[in-house]
């Protein structure tokens, strides 16, 4: 459970966003069943709640309901699996977002403190308020980490590339993205404070004249965010997190910055 402040309260889906802040109540939960199958293959099936209540723009209250599976294989050096998620939003209570997302992967070390992941991503979605947008995609994802003292201290770097096609060839638009992190743990009275750094940068170029603005829309999105984890019990753990956005678009709707910052705290068991 948590609380955050929204300098710009938007729907990324919609390219809308409200220019005005609002502060958030945040619920999250999660449920996760895990089975051995044999000795080298692994699956698990997860479920994930989450709920932000606005003070001001109740109307843009949105809850999630996210179902995972993944069945993964040893293969010594390397490791092979699949990923299977379906998503249901919903926006004040009513029907909003279905998305449906199926992904093969392979992962390996390369050396003792190199890791690599790579993956297809095929995704479906809809979305109620305009199906315009609703459309399917093709994806691949590479992720590259130096564990530089394990799992203490390590980096991660990654790029994607997009090809989304959408029901209205305006919204179709290829999309490369890349990301880096940089995740440090040290220990603060006993206890492991965890510190992460990332950045995601998005370069969306569309396919089609947007007729509103008479061109081709573009896109380039960055992102920064900082995070700070603590555990203040043996199960519980408290988070502050502060992000800023800056999306910049020669589609006026999809212009704008945001600036975010929560805390929340965490119990498991």
């Amino acid at each position: 459970i948590g609380g955050e402040y929204d300098s710009n309260v938007s729907i990324e889906e919609l390219d809308a966003n409200s220019n005005q802040s609002d502060y958030a109540l945040t619920v999250d939960a999660e449920l996760q069943v895990d089975h051995q199958l044999s000795d080298t293959t692994d699956t698990s099936i997860s479920y994930d709640f989450s709920q932000s209540m606005y003070d001001e723009f109740s109307g843009l209250d949105r809850q999630t309901h996210l179902l995972g599976a993944d069945i993964n294989t040893d293969l010594g050096k390397t490791n092979t699996g699949v990923s299977l998620f379906y998503i249901n939003a919903r926006l004040d209570s009513e029907a909003f977002l279905e998305y449906y997302r199926a992904s093969p992967y392979v992962s390996g070390f390369l050396s003792k403190r190199w890791f690599a992941r790579g993956a297809y991503v095929y995704s479906d979605r809809s979305i109620e308020q305009n199906s315009g947008r609703d459309g399917e995609s093709h994806a691949g994802e590479l992720d590259l980490y130096y564990f530089r003292r394990g799992l203490r201290s390590y980096f991660n770097v990654g790029y994607k590339y997009k090809d989304e096609d959408a029901q209205e060839d305006r919204f179709d638009y290829k999309n490369n993205s890349f990301k880096a992190r940089y995740i440090h743990r040290l220990d603060v009275a006993n206890k492991p404070l965890k510190l992460e750094f990332s950045w995601r940068y998005e370069d969306r170029d569309y396919s089609s004249i947007t007729p509103s603005i008479g061109e081709k829309r573009k896109d380039e999105r960055h992102r920064v965010k900082f995070d700070a984890e603590y555990p203040v019990s043996e199960r519980g753990t408290i988070q502050f997190y502060a992000s800023y956005g800056d999306y910049d678009s020669n589609y006026p709707r999809a212009d704008y910055t945001q600036e975010v910052i929560g805390t929340r705290y965490s119990y498991s068991w």
